[in-house]
């Protein structure tokens, strides 16, 4: 992660977080995406439930995302895996404020809080997270662009089909690529209508988010088309089931091919990926770089 002074580079490459901007991506051909380490502090995640539901485990697992190059650290007290059980805004609480207050001593990179709830969000700010990361493009909490506004913090806002509860009931669209960039289009607008100042909005299409498996694979294969909105760009496709249905193996374990999505999706301009093995990820996009993956790089 680079930090820079606002206003001196292409808005386009930096994400105004707040106390600072960071370099948001690969647009300029040298550098690869962000990495945004997972660290769920839930009982019933999908893929990693349990393994840091403990304070102390949480903060080691942080700190050891951080060591092997993760640029952001997003931190989430409920799941949002499919058919997952919503948890009260008290528990949500409990389990990311002390994660949060402890590691924003201990680290230097930015804490975003993975929530939909504007009360989990502003605790978390005042904890010290920059970014809010809310996976329902801030339609969820009639209140959370106001938390955002108010902050100045950082918001990614993703696009999902239903909840979480309903999102893979039979998913359906005419052209799933074109109605999500007019939904990432639209809620950019709604969000700088609310007072949340450009520079400081990043947009995901949700993969996994009320989608098929197909419908997944077309998204990903449109990233170079999300990125011409004009802001930072998230793509979190990190060990979803799209991975085990093409491999033809649903039980695989699916690190290896998460890497070869980000891989691809840097190639196509992302700007920040999410996922939950972040040293792997980070030395693959290393070398991907330096063998000119980009298309060119700086020496």
């Amino acid at each position: 992660m680079v930090n820079h002074p606002f206003g001196s580079l292409d808005p386009q490459r930096w994400w105004n977080i707040g106390r600072r901007a960071i370099r948001a991506g690969c647009q300029s051909g040298s550098h690869g995406p962000l990495v945004m380490g997972i660290l769920n502090v839930t009982p019933d995640s999908f893929s990693d439930g349990g393994q840091h539901a403990s304070t102390a485990n949480a903060i080691a697992a942080a700190i050891e995302m951080v060591g092997h190059g993760a640029d952001i650290i997003d931190i989430g007290g409920e799941s949002t895996r499919p058919y997952s059980t919503p948890v009260s805004a008290e528990q949500e609480l409990q389990r990311v404020i002390p994660v949060i207050e402890q590691l924003a001593g201990k680290i230097a990179v930015p804490i975003s809080i993975d929530t939909s709830k504007s009360v989990v969000a502003r605790a978390a700010i005042a904890a010290g997270a920059e970014i809010i990361n809310d996976v329902t493009g801030l339609e969820g909490d009639p209140d959370m662009a106001q938390v955002a506004a108010e902050t100045g913090v950082g918001v990614c806002a993703m696009h999902m089909r239903g909840n979480p509860q309903t999102m893979q009931d039979n998913p359906q669209y005419d052209d799933v690529v074109a109605e999500i960039d007019d939904y990432l289009r639209q809620r950019l607008d709604w969000c700088i209508d609310q007072g949340i100042q450009a520079d400081r909005i990043c947009l995901d299409p949700g993969i996994g988010f009320g989608k098929t498996h197909a419908h997944n694979l077309e998204l990903l294969r449109a990233t170079r088309r999300f990125t011409q909105i004009g802001t930072p760009i998230l793509i979190g496709h990190s060990r979803k089931g799209f991975i085990g249905k093409v491999l033809g193996d649903a039980t695989l374990q699916r690190d290896y091919g998460t890497i070869g999505v980000s891989l691809a999706v840097a190639a196509a301009g992302a700007d920040i990926i999410r996922v939950h093995a972040v040293r792997p990820t980070v030395e693959a996009l290393r070398l991907f770089v330096a063998a000119g993956g980009l298309g060119r790089h700086d020496e």
